[in-house]
């Protein structure tokens, strides 16, 4: 099997140094205040939140790197209840490390929680937040959701915005000079100001649109503005490959103008991209294939109500398919599949069509002027052309529907 293993450039230029952080210098002062009076703080975890791309993660990475901490990471969305949580988190909380480095714990994406009260999380975390020796960073993108109520209360919060499009430009271009890519700045301007704050996704779509453009311009990221339903996928994608908790892959697909089908075909053609593991992926075509018996069912009797299941297969069934989440750089591409369907589609519109005007001369069903005249008919348009004639004029056959017959 051959899978992309290009290495993100969204993590090879991750900031290794505090003074590389694009933050501004209030939010890093108050993180290193943080840092540095831990544990004697008025609370006993620092939560970081705002959008996505805006450098939360990228923080902690940097001061965990310049105060040579070893950095202790989960994912709460991937921690499905309290033991998961106490095996990595509780016990690295209270153990000094094997290198007798100082720790910094960093729980990402603390809102994945929202909603599983009910498993023991939130709760799990409250308890080493009272008991651990070492500090805690916490990032969510919106942390106010009413079962993360007390994890507030317990947490020095710090919003951080999105990032000027001015210092997003900073970062594209020093990273097309070191990866000796050519480019117009007007286009990387532009591209840094399609990235609404969001640092990962324009360098995602630099490293994207470096790979099949050997210089970069208003033309070739004009390519990117055309792409809305295919961000949406990608989005989508992301949300269903990236995570293991259901509750976040559910709603992948709310914000996804396009058809449940394509959708389909966009996670067959990426899938194999993403998993390494054949297991994962047996599981994962096995919820693709259960979600395809729903829109069959669904097509035929109309079953609407049956669409809530058949996305669920396809979203949160695909998610838990895989033992891990995998960190690699992944280009996710449209299937060839669609374009090969819409023609098989044209071309059945088209012989439906002639079949009608078959069956209304000589008095069949369409069936039987697809399965038994249509074929006759063809053969002898092919080859005769006076018949071809007659048949044009006697089935008033357009000059489209002449051409199709002889060239199928």
């Amino acid at each position: 099997m051959f899978y992309n293993i290009m290495e993100s450039w969204a993590n090879k230029y991750t900031p290794k140094k505090i003074n590389e952080l694009l933050l501004d210098v209030e939010i890093i002062n108050s993180i290193k205040s943080y840092l540095l009076n831990f544990p004697k703080t008025k609370k006993p975890v620092l939560l970081l939140y705002g959008p996505t791309g805006s450098g939360k993660t990228s923080a902690a990475y940097a001061f965990a790197h310049e105060m040579n901490c070893e950095l202790i990471e989960v994912n709460a969305s991937d921690c499905r209840n309290a033991e998961q949580i106490r095996s990595i988190v509780g016990n690295a909380s209270k153990q000094m490390s094997l290198f007798m480095k100082r720790k910094l714990i960093l729980i990402d994406e603390l809102d994945g929680l929202s909603g599983h009260e009910d498993r023991g999380g939130v709760q799990e975390i409250l308890t080493i937040f009272g008991s651990t020796k070492f500090p805690i960073i916490c990032t969510a993108n919106d942390p106010f959701d009413k079962s993360l109520a007390e994890i507030r209360k317990k947490s020095l919060m710090i919003e951080i915005n999105n990032l000027d499009y001015s210092k997003i430009f900073n970062v594209l271009k020093g990273i097309c000079e070191k990866e000796n890519i050519s480019y117009d700045e007007t286009a990387l301007k532009q591209l840094a100001r399609q990235a609404d704050g969001d640092l990962r996704a324009a360098i995602n779509d630099l490293q994207s649109l470096a790979a099949v453009h050997k210089h970069i311009t208003t033309d070739s990221i004009s390519t990117l503005s055309f792409r809305e339903k295919t961000s949406n996928i990608i989005d989508a994608l992301l949300k269903i490959f990236k995570t293991s908790e259901t509750s976040i892959a559910r709603t992948a697909l709310d914000d996804v103008d396009e058809e449940f089908e394509k959708i389909v075909l966009w996670i067959d053609e990426n899938l194999p991209k993403e998993y390494e593991k054949p297991n994962e992926l047996e599981s994962a075509y096995n919820f693709l294939s259960r979600s395809n018996v729903y829109q069959g069912r669904i097509r035929k009797n109309q079953y609407w109500r049956l669409l809530v299941y058949a996305t669920a297969l396809i979203t949160a069934g695909v998610a838990v398919s895989k033992d891990q989440k995998y960190r690699k750089f992944v280009s996710y591409k449209p299937t060839t599949r669609i374009l090969a369907l819409w023609k098989a589609k044209m071309k059945y519109y088209k012989r439906k069509d002639i079949a009608e005007k078959i069956a209304q001369k000589t008095h069949i069903s369409k069936h039987r002027a697809v399965q038994e005249i249509l074929p006759y008919i063809q053969q002898i348009m092919k080859k005769d052309l006076i018949k071809r004639e007659e048949f044009v004029s006697y089935f008033d056959f357009s000059d489209e529907e002449v051409t199709w017959m002889v060239t199928h």
